[in-house]
């Protein structure tokens, strides 16, 4: 009969699913790869953790810039400065360091061709309590030599004189030389208008006084 040609005989039958692709045999591959990559990073990163190598590192990127300018000047000394002049420091000034008004000697000179100016000063910085010491022109090397509002000159046993007297007007620049008393010459610019007014000057005296601020833990 015609019907016993299309009769499935037997336990086995043909497998209907298709068959597996070579593709995802690759993707498999590559996965693992990926995978086993990953894995091997975390470790490196975990092993830096736990010796403390990437604190080292960045103490070392942190430490790069101090380094780079250790044994350097930190500025240059004005080119009108005095002889023996030396840079000036660039840390800020311990509050406790800047002395009262009356222990501040001031020598006030006028570097400008304005008749008057060293007169009219030393009048303001008498009020204000500071000590008047010399009065009148600026010496030669100093004469028609200033270009900004004030040159601020005293010797290392006046640095805190020199930010007190600093804060009293705008832009005025120091100079250190090399004299050993606790006097600070006060020398008047071509920029020069008036002092600041006594409020002004304190904010700006603890602005110069102000500590710079400490480094967050992982920053520099």
């Amino acid at each position: 009969m015609k019907g016993k040609q299309y009769r499935v005989t037997g336990t086995a039958y043909p497998r209907l699913g298709r068959p597996p692709r070579k593709g995802r045999k690759i993707f498999a591959f590559i996965g693992s790869l990926l995978a086993l990559a990953l894995i091997g990073l975390g470790g490196v990163q975990l092993v830096d953790i736990f010796t403390g190598k990437g604190k080292h590192a960045t103490a070392q990127a942190c430490a790069t810039p101090s380094s780079a300018v250790s044994g350097k000047a930190l500025a240059a000394p004005a080119a009108d400065a005095p002889p023996g002049a030396t840079p000036a420091p660039a840390a800020p000034v311990d509050p406790a360091a800047i002395p009262q008004p009356q222990t501040v000697t001031v020598n006030v000179y006028n570097a400008t061709a304005k008749a008057g100016l060293a007169g009219r000063t030393a009048e303001e910085l008498k009020k204000r309590g500071f000590v008047i010491g010399t009065v009148g022109n600026a010496p030669t090397a100093l004469d028609k030599k200033v270009p900004g509002t004030a040159q601020v000159i005293g010797g290392p046993a006046a640095v805190g004189a020199m930010t007190l007297l600093t804060s009293q007007i705008a832009g005025a620049t120091s100079t250190p030389d090399a004299r050993t008393d606790g006097s600070v010459d006060f020398v008047i610019g071509d920029s020069y208008n008036a002092l600041l007014d006594e409020t002004q000057a304190a904010a700006a005296l603890a602005l110069a006084t102000k500590p710079s601020p400490s480094p967050t833990p992982g920053s520099c």
